[in-house]
């Protein structure tokens, strides 16, 4: 083989997620239903049905520390943006609130009335996003651990929750097959996007903020135009329902999980496939990129997390 057809076969394999081996985290004793970065990127925290939220060093692949108090699956979590906070959320009803050099508790938040399936910080941290399966989201100050508000109008659990990078939007994701976008100073409804035709089970804003994502139970991943909130373009290639969504932080590039244990990778310009990355042995349930683009932090039904070197980053 030539050097340059040598070379092609290299560049292509890492784009169809055949390069190195990612690094596999394994220690959880059960399905790993979340994850996020630290926004320094030095920490990656994990959620699980086995109650914890684990906290690792993403640079080695150790466990930092484990956190315990929750009583019952951790679906969801989040970093405050300057990094001295994280929220989990759990199908215990609740959100707590840890300090993560410390591994200490700073705060329950009580008030819905069902599982909580995710949260989400505003970009300038004054507000805490929850989901949960009692139909709304609930909006809290970190800071005082109240409730500011109650967002009612889905019909059926929300999922999943997103605030868009200047903080003026926050989307929402349910089970009634819509994502509602809501003016979070105002607390009040802006539109409802409809499009798919099952449960929608996460959303994620491009960092431009010019781009919605949305992934179903429809096996399909949709992206809609924030300024029109008109449906801009239609992935498909999932084989079953698809999971979380994340985009680098260029915007370039967009990752999907789904129940078909693969994660794929698409360019959200021309919504093309660009990538697969394949390893898992049972459904991806979220995705993340850490901040400086060049990893990729997948949570499986496997119980492990693994981490993807992102082809085509710096």
């Amino acid at each position: 083989m030539s050097r340059l057809l040598l070379a092609l076969a290299v560049v292509l394999a890492a784009r169809v997620g055949l390069g190195a081996e990612p690094t596999k985290l394994a220690g959880h004793e059960d399905s790993v239903a979340a994850l996020a970065f630290s926004p320094d990127g030095k920490l990656l925290a994990t959620g699980s049905d086995d109650e914890t939220v684990k906290l690792w060093d993403p640079a080695t692949g150790k466990e930092v520390r484990s956190l315990k108090g929750h009583k019952d699956s951790v679906l969801g979590l989040a970093f405050s943006p300057d990094g001295k906070t994280l929220a989990s959320a759990s199908a215990d009803d609740t959100v707590r609130l840890w300090d993560p050099s410390s591994g200490k508790v700073l705060e329950v938040l009580k008030g819905h009335t069902d599982s909580v399936n995710h949260v989400a910080f505003s970009p300038d941290g004054k507000l805490l996003a929850s989901a949960s399966d009692d139909d709304t989201v609930k909006l809290w100050d970190p800071a005082t651990g109240k409730n500011v508000a109650t967002l009612k109008g889905h019909t059926d659990s929300v999922n999943a929750v997103a605030f868009s990078p200047d903080g003026k939007l926050l989307a929402s994701a349910s089970d009634d097959e819509t994502v509602k976008l809501w003016d979070p100073s105002t607390h009040r409804l802006q539109a409802t996007l409809k499009g798919h035709t099952d449960s929608v089970n996460g959303v994620a804003f491009s960092p431009d903020g010019k781009t919605l994502a949305s992934a179903a139970c429809d096996h399909r991943v949709i992206l809609w135009d924030v300024a029109g909130r008109s449906e801009r373009a239609t992935l498909r290639g999932h084989k079953a329902q698809a999971n979380g969504v994340a985009f680098s932080a260029d915007s370039k590039t967009l990752a999907s999980g789904s129940n078909d244990n693969v994660i794929r990778l698409w360019d959200p310009a021309s919504g093309k496939k660009v990538g697969s990355l394949e390893g898992h042995s049972d459904g991806v349930n979220f995705v993340a990129f850490s901040p400086d683009g060049k990893t990729l932090a997948s949570a499986s039904d496997d119980h492990t997390v693994r981490l993807w070197d992102v082809p085509g980053s710096p």
